[in-house]
């Protein structure tokens, strides 16, 4: 059973029949971008487009550009079929006639495939899940409030573990070739990340005149000597 938040310029009639017939639990508000302010949390959004289709592509165009990490699906009439197209940011349309089977399978199917996309964009590693999709990092459950470079230190590392990398390796290949500044960014850097990791901050290792790795333990435990000198 899923939480379905229906976007509709006319709230209070039935947007998609069908719905109506599953146990999905439906919440629907105004079309309207001033409402998604406070919109409540849903697992899918239904846009109505089938009175409007110009408002109905701006709207779904907003809800792109906010970052939407929901599936996002279309309800139109068979009419509307031919003006929607791939810059819409839509993962799915249901026509307003579609049974009760097909509209359950489109939402199940949106929202398994969300899920997966979702999972194939975690990195777990020694008790670090890094999200790349939402650009996020978390320690034991607990958030990391990183910067942009420093998340990115910290995805490159964890996504090559136990790999030595050069000080100037590390400046190539996040802050990439056109970066004029100084080996001593990546020690700042470095010294910052492991700050923020708190009790895991060994899993930056330091290898005696070579560089930096990231190093994995399968208890997810680092030992106290990781770290060299």
């Amino acid at each position: 059973m899923a939480q379905i938040l229906v976007l509709t310029s006319m709230v209070g009639t039935e947007v998609l029949p069908s719905l109506g017939l599953l146990s999905h639990r439906t919440r629907q508000i105004p079309a309207d971008p001033a409402q998604l302010v406070n919109a409540p949390s849903s697992d899918l959004v239904l846009v109505d487009a089938r009175q409007d289709l110009a408002s109905a592509k701006s709207l779904c165009k907003i809800l792109g550009a906010s970052g939407l990490s929901v599936p996002l699906l279309l309800i139109l009439t068979e009419g509307g079929l031919t003006a929607v197209s791939a810059d819409w940011g839509v993962n799915d349309v249901i026509l307003e006639s579609a049974g009760p089977a097909e509209v359950d399978a489109r939402i199940r199917l949106a929202i398994g495939r969300a899920s997966q996309e979702h999972s194939a964009s975690k990195i777990q590693a020694s008790g670090v899940v890094i999200d790349e999709a939402s650009y996020s990092a978390k320690v034991h459950g607990k958030p990391l409030d990183l910067t942009f470079k420093e998340f990115e230190l910290l995805r490159f590392f964890a996504t090559h573990p136990s790999r030595v990398f050069t000080r100037e390796q590390l400046l190539s290949e996040v802050w990439g070739y056109d970066y004029f500044g100084g080996t001593r960014t990546v020690d700042v850097h470095v010294r910052r990340l492991r700050a923020k990791l708190g009790d895991l901050e060994q899993l930056i290792g330091t290898v005696r005149n070579v560089g930096y790795r990231f190093n994995v333990y399968e208890d997810d435990h680092a030992p106290a000597d990781a770290v060299g000198s």
